[in-house]
């Protein structure tokens, strides 16, 4: 494929991108990299351009001012409604920064050869192939993976035991205790429906619990990245027991009058029972009320079981091909495939890491999703497997909003995103 086609396919593609989640060539290895303790070179300025806020890197970032006296790491945080407009300019005009955090457009940048290839440097040897899968293409490896991420409901634990009800384990239970808790005049669950992510991927967590729970089916996302099946077939049966949140009257059609902020004051105020988000949301949900008995469980499937969280590589850091400082770059996620480094990188926000042999003590509050964590639970397609996901997803995600307010059904929602599938491979082409 010619670059200009690939350039033009990473400016559509990018503007459209809403989630989550190096110029000179360089062939040493990371043990020809110095260290900022074998040079007593002027510091070098990094700029690393995120789309996670500073204060959820604050210990790693100070970690790196420590461990590396010789590099300034300047973090500039770009909101993630606009980060992909920024980074796509700076990087069509063959500038942008030194290090970029990445997520499902990864794939898309690689191709289009504006990152560095990392797969040679030992320090990458140190991930688990699960982490690094979302950042390769044809067998190398252009990032870096931060901590997972994942995504369950959150309950409030006082409210459960005020209304008698338990943490279910099934979609059956799950709609029960809904009903009773309605029953009792308590709000089940809170949803932002405004945002198209919330039910997108609450339907994906009983696919990951019914289909891909079997191992077997994990060939399916290479046959879909080819065009050669569609969501609209495999995924049909599981998103239709999904729907049977809505046609209980469990998903509301006023949801979609909520916001992400509105949907997170109703359940940190007790005035709903359950809401689906992630660690990212939990210092907010303490400032808005310190006292809440907060918990989480997976999404559960049609039969009783651990369930499954929807999750993953969070985001990853690359290395921009242009990059004036390369090795600089290089010494930054030399130090960060370390295990105090990882554990930096947790300590603002919650998630497992991918590096060899390092433990993360979660707490209390994911205790009911022990089992699911265990078992390797935790799964989003789009970002683990999808080539084109985060596109895929979104049109997948408006059309549920359709869905809710009853002008499609589940089977146009699938084939929406089936279209953009394939609109995309055929612009690739």
């Amino acid at each position: 494929m010619k670059k200009k086609t690939l350039t033009l396919l990473i400016s559509l593609v990018l503007t459209s991108l809403l989630l989550m989640a190096c110029g000179g060539e360089d062939t040493s290895s990371d043990a020809d990299t110095p260290s900022s303790d074998e040079t007593n070179e002027e510091v070098i300025t990094l700029r690393m351009m995120g789309y996670n806020p500073e204060s959820s890197r604050a210990q790693y970032l100070a970690y790196l001012d420590e461990q590396l006296p010789n590099i300034k790491v300047e973090f500039e945080f770009v909101a993630l409604d606009n980060f992909n407009n920024v980074l796509n300019s700076q990087l069509q005009a063959g500038e942008g920064p030194d290090i970029i955090e990445v997520g499902g457009e990864a794939k898309l940048l690689a191709r289009a050869n504006y990152l560095l290839d990392l797969t040679e440097y030992d320090f990458m040897s140190k991930y688990a192939a699960s982490g690094t899968a979302p950042y390769s293409v044809d067998g190398s490896v252009y990032a870096a993976p931060l901590q997972s991420w994942f995504e369950g409901f959150f309950y409030n634990k006082a409210i459960f035991d005020e209304y008698g009800v338990e943490v279910p384990r099934s979609l059956d239970q799950l709609i029960a205790v809904s009903k009773e808790l309605e029953a009792q005049g308590m709000t089940p669950q809170a949803m932002g429906a405004q945002s198209w992510e919330p039910m997108m991927k609450q339907s994906i967590g009983i696919v990951n619990n019914e289909f891909y729970s079997n191992e077997d089916n994990m060939a399916f996302n290479d046959q879909f990245n080819e065009g050669e099946a569609k969501l609209s077939e495999a995924w049909l049966p599981y998103v239709e027991e999904w729907y049977r949140l809505i046609e209980e009257g469990i998903l509301k059609e006023e949801m979609l009058g909520l916001s992400y902020d509105q949907a997170l004051d109703d359940f940190a105020t007790g005035k709903a029972a359950m809401w689906q988000s992630g660690p990212w949301a939990i210092e907010t949900i303490y400032e808005k009320n310190s006292d809440i008995e907060l918990g989480m469980f997976p999404i559960p499937g049609v039969e009783e079981g651990p369930g499954w969280l929807i999750g993953g590589p969070g985001s990853a850091l690359a290395i921009n091909a242009n990059s004036k400082h390369v090795d600089e770059a290089l010494a930054v996620l030399e130090l960060t495939a370390t295990e105090e480094a990882q554990h930096k990188l947790v300590a603002d926000n919650a998630g497992s890491s991918f590096l060899t042999g390092v433990e993360v003590d979660l707490g209390e509050v994911y205790a009911d999703s022990e089992e699911a964590f265990k078992l390797g639970n935790v799964y989003a397609p789009w970002t683990a497997s999808w080539f084109s996901g985060n596109p895929i997803v979104e049109s997948y995600g408006k059309s549920l909003q359709e869905v809710l307010s009853g002008t499609k059904t589940v089977e146009e929602a699938l084939q929406d995103a089936d279209e953009t599938n394939q609109t995309l491979i055929d612009t690739l082409n």
